[in-house]
Formats: structure tokens, C-alpha cells, sequence
């Protein structure tokens, strides 16, 4: 064992590639290219960028540029090498009431097409379009953490189960709305929520009856991992997990978020082969040096600097 940790300590004592400087200014910059009219998204903490959903006038109902805006919003965020975590909030007194009815009610009542079935094809079209702006949370490889307060109704429960942690305040409550406005929702809540809380009759029954589930049952059958006393302490718990997470080494964080996603979704032997060739090339990433060489050291793993990624 001393011989091993002799060889090891020579290894690690090779010259490392130079990392990028702990991020100063970068989240700021990575901010201030986003900008749009129903998000807003801020730099919170060091490689933590917090999006809210910002229509507080409008209880932050979903409308046409909300779903446009969050494939823009979470593409770019995917590809920002500046932020490592995201934490989701609403402004105003509630997370979302979900669909802007008033707005959105005739995107579906009035479908352009000729006859019935170029009507279902160009519905079916739009359809996905809207399924993308939830699922555009689950190919970000950035963890995704939201902080729900107050109501978390219809769309905002499929957006929610997209997400990778979830954290509401005592006065939250959520709803799988949709059947009391006459459809089967289609955004991700019925595909996602039976994976989340591992109860097929509890999702039944909230997703026929569209009862409220308050945030101690919320906490209770899986759909959240904190309750907090209120908006306030919820976001600085979000905030502050948000930036241990962007602490750890990206390649570490990224590639852990891609393969839990894929092993949900595939069989346990697919899913250890899709690890297995994922690793063959991100074991060789220096990260595993640089924490190595940090714990013969004695040093705090949250200190040590990571290329950006």
C-alpha cells in the first residue's frame, strides 16, 4: 500500500493541464446573454444561474413565448461551459398557475389542415414542439433543481417532473390540472411523475380527480426532497445546494446527470454497457488526478480548481 501511494503521488506530481480560473465575472456574462419576455435569469451564485419564470402579473401562466423561451433558454445554458448548476423559481406569489388559457386557448381549438387528418398531423407537430420545452430540462446535462412556492398547477407539474430536485415551501401545492379542462396531459407529467413517486395509484388518482396535493405529501410520497418554511429560506437552500453542486468536478456532475436519465429509461444491463463506454474516455479526465491528489493532501474537495467543460 505505501509503494502504491508512492506511485501515485509520482503521478499526480506530472505537470496538470493549467485550469480555468474559479469563475469571477463568468456567470455574469453567461447571464447577460439571455434575455427574454417571460424569463428572467440572473447569475446567483459562482456557476449558478437562477431562471425564474417572470409573468408575477399573470400568476407566471405558461404562454406561446414561455414555450419558445425555455428550449432557447436551457439549448443555451446547455452549452455554456460558465454555469454548472440551475436552479428554477417563479417571481411573484406563486411558482405557475400553468397554461395561459386566455392565450393559448386557441392554439389547439383552431388547427390549420384541410380535413381531419392533416388537422391531427399539424397537431401532433405542435404538440411535440411543446413536449421539447420540458424535455429540453432533462438533455441539459447541468443539473436542474426548482424551487416551487405556492401553486405548481397543470403545466407546471410536467415541468417540475423534468426536473432533476425538487425543493418547494411549506405553502406549496401542486395539481395535475388537465382533465378538469377536458384533456390527457401531454407534456411530461403522466410519462414522468409514476417514475418520480413509484406509486401508480397515487398518480391515477391525482391525474382523474385533479386534486390538490399539498407540500408534507409532496414530501411524503417522493415529488419533492425538502420542504422549507417559505419562499425565501426555499431559495437560498436551492441557491446554496446549486452551488455545491458547482463545486464538484463538471465532468463528474455532467456525465453522473446523462446516466441516471439513461438508466431510468433502459434496462439495468444496457444501461452498466452504456457506462461502461461512457467512462472508458471520461476515466482519463485529469478531475480524478486533481481530487486524488487533493485528499492525499487533506485538502477540501470544493477547493480544488476544474477546467471548464
Amino acid at each position: 500500500m505505501a509503494a502504491a501511494a508512492l506511485g501515485l503521488r509520482g503521478l499526480l506530481g506530472r505537470p496538470l493541464g493549467v485550469p480555468a480560473g474559479r469563475m469571477a465575472a463568468g456567470a455574469g456574462q453567461a447571464a447577460a446573454a439571455h434575455s427574454y419576455e417571460t424569463l428572467r435569469v440572473t447569475p446567483a451564485r459562482e456557476r449558478v444561474l437562477h431562471v425564474e419564470l417572470h409573468r408575477p402579473d399573470k400568476r407566471n401562466a405558461m404562454n406561446a413565448a414561455f414555450w419558445r423561451e425555455m428550449v432557447e433558454c436551457f439549448r443555451k445554458i446547455s452549452q455554456d461551459p460558465s454555469c454548472h448548476a440551475v436552479v428554477i423559481s417563479g417571481a411573484g406569489k406563486v411558482f405557475t398557475a400553468g397554461l395561459d388559457l386566455m392565450e393559448m386557448g386557441g392554439e389547439f381549438l383552431m388547427v390549420a389542415g384541410e380535413d381531419t387528418a392533416r388537422k391531427a398531423w399539424n397537431l401532433r407537430h405542435k404538440i411535440r414542439e411543446y413536449q421539447e420545452s420540458f424535455s429540453v430540462l432533462e438533455k441539459c446535462p447541468k443539473p436542474v433543481i426548482v424551487a416551487v412556492h405556492g401553486a405548481c398547477v397543470g403545466g407546471g407539474v410536467d415541468l417540475i417532473s423534468a426536473c432533476d430536485i425538487r425543493y418547494c415551501s411549506q405553502d406549496a401545492w401542486f395539481q395535475v390540472k388537465e382533465v378538469d379542462i377536458g384533456l390527457a396531459a401531454d407534456v411530461g407529467t403522466l410519462q414522468r411523475l409514476p417514475k418520480i413517486v413509484g406509486n401508480q395509484s397515487l398518480v391515477n388518482e391525482l391525474a382523474f380527480t385533479a386534486r390538490k396535493m399539498m407540500a408534507p405529501e409532496a414530501q411524503s410520497c417522493g415529488l419533492v426532497s425538502r420542504v422549507f418554511p417559505d419562499k425565501a429560506t426555499l431559495l437560498e437552500g436551492a441557491l446554496d445546494l446549486a452551488a455545491t453542486v458547482a463545486t464538484k468536478s463538471p465532468v463528474a456532475v455532467q456525465g453522473t446527470k446523462v446516466n441516471l436519465v439513461y438508466a431510468r429509461d433502459h434496462p439495468v444491463p444496457e444501461a452498466l454497457r452504456y457506462i461502461a463506454t461512457w467512462n472508458m474516455s471520461m476515466l482519463q479526465t485529469e478531475d480524478i488526478l486533481k481530487l486524488v491528489q487533493a485528499a492525499l493532501e487533506k485538502k477540501d474537495p470544493g477547493d480544488v480548481a476544474f477546467a471548464k467543460l
